[in-house]
């Protein structure tokens, strides 16, 4: 379905319908006018009399911000969309209608006012069936920049800080979380001393010593605890993770963990420090059966997906229900104990609902940080395919790449390679699908207009050939921010 798409909520007035720009910017229709307006016409104009903090918090996943004007406005990651209108007057509208004024009498709403806009007032431009255009700057003064709602934008930074704001809000004003211990045996002390700290006790600020080691932490204790723990518990020598089937740096919950019988209370207990650490297309399946086979410490275990699974061959009508049953052994059932213990512990820390503006992406990122890359290091191990270091794809490439930040940087090697994260032996030890694959720049045959293509499994973007910078620019960031 297309991003624009159409709304009618039951509650809007007759004649009125809400919509969505590509851009995510969130409008209202006046079908009987053709006149469309940034302002939800169930929301009285002149608020002056209600105060939006008694209302309580933004809904999870909401995010107040400013335009370079200050004007205040709202993004809303779950939908990915921005307005204008406090998504707590929508929901609080008896309120809202209720409130006398300072006269007395009630506010209205758009709906019953004759006029869509109000004389003396900057006018949004009528547009018929489309979204509210922003006047040129010779008609309009310069705060009216303020009447285009500012189109949808992932910011990790900004939701960090958000986040930072919302934590440090529930973290008691006095006490510490003290942990000590030695360094040799960090993951066990550390273990036993967390397990029995209240989750309440863990919001506390994380204050560490080692064991014969004098001086304060101001921090940098802690920042190293975190750091050397975090390398213990995800050492496959203790079972609880293991490395991918696909690459030698990444991990994955170990399904055969319960060789550890306190294994489920280890997750939680990773989980904890995770959230602490926060505080501070399936090919080459016709043929095969229903039934999958995963090698648990030496011992091949078969595994069927679906009664007689072994006798069921996979063809091409039942190709898309193998899948279905595959990934919801693999990624439910076949650690769901493990993965809900985990879960616990890191909720525990750090509540679900404020998670709900992250996508997958931006939490692997958050959790896993952005980290340095060495841009010379990339650009020394990139293989390119139909195209050379002086063709105007490669140059305006790499062009894009030293213009972006960091966050940018991590997105685009995360949409190409599908992970944000580089081997500790730099990007000649990048690994494919079949083993070590170098970064690739592939300059393909395709419409200029199609944006550039990532393959994962081969650490390879294919790039159209654009006529301009400015559009290969353009292109490459879409296909980084919408895909």
């Amino acid at each position: 379905m297309s991003r624009t798409h159409l709304h009618t909520p039951p509650d809007l007035p007759e004649g009125y319908e809400q919509r969505t720009t590509l851009q995510g910017q969130v409008y209202f229709l006046h079908t009987q006018t053709g006149v469309s307006t940034w302002h939800d016409p169930r929301v009285p104009r002149d608020l002056s009399n209600v105060n939006c903090e008694e209302l309580g918090p933004l809904p999870p996943g909401w995010e107040i911000r400013n335009t370079a004007t200050g004007r205040v406005y709202f993004v809303d990651h779950n939908n990915r969309t921005t307005q204008f209108t406090d998504p707590r007057l929508s929901a609080n509208l008896h309120l809202v209608l209720n409130s006398p004024t300072p006269n007395g009498s009630r506010v209205a709403t758009d709906s019953q006012n004759t006029n869509l806009s109000r004389p003396g007032q900057l006018k949004e431009q009528a547009v018929p069936g489309g979204p509210p255009q922003a006047l040129s700057p010779a008609q309009l003064p310069e705060e009216a920049e303020c009447l285009t709602v500012p189109r949808y934008k992932r910011d990790l930074v900004q939701k960090l800080k958000v986040l930072r704001q919302e934590l440090s809000q529930q973290q008691p004003q006095a006490g510490h979380c003290r942990i000590g211990g030695s360094r040799e045996e960090i993951f066990e002390e550390s273990y036993r001393q967390v397990m029995k700290m209240r989750p309440k006790d863990l919001w506390k600020r994380l204050m560490v010593k080692f064991r014969g080691e004098e001086g304060l932490d101001y921090g940098g204790v802690a920042r190293e605890w975190l750091y050397l723990l975090s390398h213990e518990m995800l050492n496959p020598y203790y079972g609880l993770f293991q490395y991918s089937r696909d690459d030698i740096y990444t991990l994955q919950i170990n399904p055969d963990s319960a060789v550890n019988p306190e294994h489920l209370s280890y997750f939680h207990f990773v989980g904890r420090i995770m959230g602490m650490a926060v505080d501070n297309d399936i090919t080459g399946v016709l043929d095969h059966t229903f039934c999958v086979e995963h090698n648990a410490y030496g011992e091949i275990i078969q595994h069927e997906l679906k009664p007689n699974g072994k006798s069921v061959p996979v063809t091409e009508d039942t190709k898309r229900e193998y899948v279905r049953l595959y990934v919801n052994w693999r990624f439910l059932h076949g650690i769901e104990a493990q993965f809900l213990a985990l879960q616990k512990g890191f909720n525990e820390v750090i509540p679900q609902h404020l998670l709900k503006a992250f996508d997958e992406k931006e939490l692997e990122l958050m959790v896993c940080g952005l980290g340095k890359i060495d841009i010379v290091d990339w650009r020394s191990n990139t293989r390119l395919k139909h195209c050379s270091v002086e063709s105007n794809v490669v140059r305006w490439f790499w062009k894009a790449v030293e213009s972006y930040d960091e966050e940018r940087r991590a997105r685009l090697l995360q949409f190409v390679t599908g992970s944000s994260r580089v081997p500790l032996q730099g990007f000649k030890a990048l690994q494919g699908a079949a083993g070590p694959r170098l970064f690739t720049i592939h300059q393909i045959d395709a419409n200029a207009n199609n944006l550039p293509k990532a393959h994962t499994c081969f650490n390879r973007i294919d790039i159209p050939p654009y006529e301009s910078y400015e559009k290969l620019y353009d292109k490459l960031l879409m296909a980084i921010e919408e895909t």
